[in-house]
């Protein structure tokens, strides 16, 4: 299927690796041109046998920054950005909802996945009204309708960016500026790997048996039994970027393996 996106101008934000890396390796072969928004770049070299990832430093809790990178993105580019997929992000503040997570947990959590999501949404939403098409993809979790009290903070700033994703394209669905979500759930990035080597020297027992353990005991609803792969997502959202998604807007699209029990959103 060809997705339209040939020379396509694409910011995606946290592509320096997990899904954010899947996602700017498919839009280049896809024949996008991209723009990986990180902190720091560490692997992305291998992005270019598929074309010219261009990489610019910036800090999503940091509106100026975003705005830089913007700037950035045209001065490069030749124009702005028609396509923008938002991966950045942090666990953030865990554990008990009273003895474990104060104020500051909450606030560093806020200001990275949910602000920092406003901060770019702001930044790149402007140009594509004006062009009169763009792309905007959220990522978001599970985690948005599903609840997991250890990860409170996360939860509310993913059930928020859900809420988000709905209300932009509301607003500028009719600018050509078609907002969307995609949501997984326990695929196999940096940051679940973190977590289960965490959970396998806690337990003294291997990763395969920590990822094991996790699924039985914390995630029994993902109904293929695995973790998922980030070109899994990364397929969903390259989707969601191109021409063939035109009548999709203001969705949430689950890549969770089936975790998610209720039926709606």
């Amino acid at each position: 299927m060809d997705l339209g996106l040939k020379d396509r101008i694409a910011v995606v934000t946290g592509g320096d690796s997990g899904i954010g890396k899947a996602t700017a390796e498919i839009l280049l072969k896809e024949g996008a041109k991209v723009a990986i928004l990180n902190r720091s770049f560490d692997e992305i070299d291998d992005l270019k046998s598929f074309g010219e990832p261009f990489p610019v430093k910036a800090d999503i809790t940091s509106l100026e920054q975003v705005e830089a990178a913007r700037d950035q993105v045209v001065e490069h580019f030749g124009r702005p950005a028609e396509i923008v997929v938002h991966s950045a992000g942090i666990t953030g503040a865990v554990g008990d909802f009273l003895d474990d997570i104060d104020d500051e947990g909450w606030m560093h959590t806020i200001n990275v996945n949910l602000m920092g999501t406003v901060r770019v949404c702001r930044t790149f939403i402007p140009d594509m009204r004006k062009a009169g098409w763009g792309r905007l993809v959220l990522l978001g979790s599970e985690d948005a309708v599903q609840p997991y009290i250890e990860d409170m903070p996360y939860c509310a700033c993913k059930a928020g960016t859900l809420n988000l994703t709905k209300n932009l394209s509301k607003a500028y669905a009719k600018d050509g500026v078609l907002t969307n979500m995609v949501s997984p759930a326990f695929v196999e990035t940096a940051m679940t790997n973190a977590m289960m080597r965490s959970r396998s020297e806690e337990r003294g027992i291997s990763m395969e048996e920590a990822v094991s353990s996790f699924l039985a005991e914390n995630r029994p609803g993902i109904e293929v039994g695995r973790r998922g792969k980030v070109e899994e997502v990364a397929a969903v959202i390259a989707f969601l970027c191109s021409n063939q998604a035109s009548y999709v807007v203001g969705s949430n699209w689950r890549v969770d393996g089936g975790s998610v029990s209720t039926i709606s959103t």
